[in-house]
């Protein structure tokens, strides 16, 4: 979705991520861009794994270079992007950058990644 200003806010439910040259961007909240649990994540862990994370506004024309896009939200967790308005988001699959911030996300609730932050409360079987 695009804010009044026709930069790009967020999906339909989902936060939007973009990588460019291995910096990590995101839409501020100024852009009318929801605040959401996992995106808080993302951010979090992205800086633990020593990615710069920038949020500002987004052009849609900026995603036509990135060189990876992900959607990240409850029920989305961390998707790629593959293309945006039939136009390939650098090649085509999941890159590297978003490969490393999923395998710290879902490490969480295996327990290779270790949960700095509280979020987690084990449950005894």
């Amino acid at each position: 979705a695009l804010d009044v200003n026709g930069y790009i806010s967020e999906g339909a439910g989902e936060n939007l991520f973009e990588v460019k040259d291995g910096v990590l961007f995101t839409p501020p909240f100024t852009s009318s861009a929801l605040p959401g649990i996992t995106r808080d994540a993302i951010i979090k862990l992205a800086k633990e794994l020593g990615i710069e994370v920038r949020e500002q506004v987004l052009s849609r024309e900026s995603l036509y270079l990135a060189d990876e896009v992900f959607m990240s939200g409850t029920a989305a967790e961390i998707t790629p992007v593959r293309s945006v308005d039939g136009i390939q988001v650098g090649e085509g699959r999941c890159g590297p950058v978003t490969k490393r911030i999923q395998q710290a996300f879902f490490g969480l609730f295996t327990g290779e990644t270790e949960d700095k932050w509280g979020w987690l409360d084990p449950v005894n079987s």
